[in-house]
């Protein structure tokens, strides 16, 4: 991408929407979610997947602070259903557990 950072970063965040496990169960079927840890900035990993930041998304994905959703964790927001934000940065969607108010 050639935009400016703080542009990309703005366009993404514009880009991210509320939403449900349930809406996102299809896309878990297919392999094509990410989830993101509550410790990161969603918008900041959404980023760096879409620059092809190399490095720092292998730290991310080496410290698990960025994976693919596992069934385990499927389970989970099944059970519990919470309140999900979710980026695209194809072929991914992005997802992490919005904080409570």
């Amino acid at each position: 991408m050639t935009q400016e950072p703080s542009t990309l970063y703005a366009k993404l965040l514009g880009e991210t929407a509320s939403i449900t496990w349930k809406e996102l169960e299809p896309f878990f079927a297919k392999g094509a979610l990410l989830w993101v840890d509550p410790g990161l900035d969603l918008i900041e990993a959404a980023q760096a997947m879409a620059e092809n930041q190399a490095e720092k998304v292998a730290a991310w994905l080496a410290e698990e602070k960025v994976a693919k959703v596992s069934a385990t964790r499927a389970l989970d927001l099944v059970e519990r259903d919470p309140q999900l934000w979710a980026v695209v940065v194809s072929p991914w969607i992005m997802v992490q557990e919005r904080a409570s108010a």
